[in-house]
């Protein structure tokens, strides 16, 4: 088996960049989609974040978009097509169609323990597009003291794209969960910035 590597920063991604992040109620799927917009604001960058939910309750599956661009768009329909997916519910993998839409040529990253073959099996994206994953549950039961994962993936999206700075991710928990909570989060997201694996 190819061994896995950590990964070294990548090039940010250009023009407009759809993300659609995946989990269920209460994870804090849509506090994930709203930070990585804020901290696009920070640098200037234009952005839109919103939700869509299926049944409204706990549990169930729903999902947050974002879309990020150094230019201004006029775009505000839902994201069919994302050019990256973001799972913070390994739950999920396999039992829904996550990689939807997902463009050719785009990125898979997954709160997922397991192999990386494993990963690929379970999603079963036909077409050619990059997989990372980190254990997002492990860190965030870890660092947290509970498995939400929601800033725990952002640290992981940062490491991948580049799409915002770390920093500014981290500024903007630490804006959205104000005290020891945020300083606890930051930390998460830092270790996740560490432990994000490719392929």
């Amino acid at each position: 088996m190819k061994k896995k590597k950590h990964l070294e920063c990548e090039k940010p991604l250009a023009e407009i960049t759809d993300i659609r992040f995946h989990g269920r109620g209460g994870q804090g799927v849509v506090t994930a989609s709203r930070i990585a917009a804020e901290a696009a604001l920070m640098e200037d960058k234009y952005v839109h974040a919103f939700p869509a939910f299926g049944p409204e309750r706990a549990g169930a599956p729903i999902e947050g978009f974002t879309r990020i661009s150094s230019e201004a768009f006029t775009i505000k329909t839902e994201i069919h097509y994302p050019d990256i997916i973001v799972i913070l519910d390994p739950t999920l993998i396999g039992t829904v169609d996550l990689g939807k839409g997902l463009k050719d040529g785009g990125i898979v990253i997954a709160n997922f323990a397991g192999s990386m073959d494993e990963l690929k099996s379970k999603i079963g994206i036909a077409k050619k597009v990059s997989f990372y994953k980190v254990d997002a549950t492990k860190i965030a039961t870890e660092e947290l003291g509970r498995p939400i994962t929601n800033t725990v993936m952002l640290g992981a999206l940062v490491k991948v794209t580049a799409i915002v700075e770390l920093d500014n991710i981290c500024k903007a928990t630490a804006e959205r969960f104000p005290g020891v909570v945020g300083e606890k989060n930051v930390k998460a997201i830092k270790r996740a910035y560490e432990e994000v694996m490719s392929e």
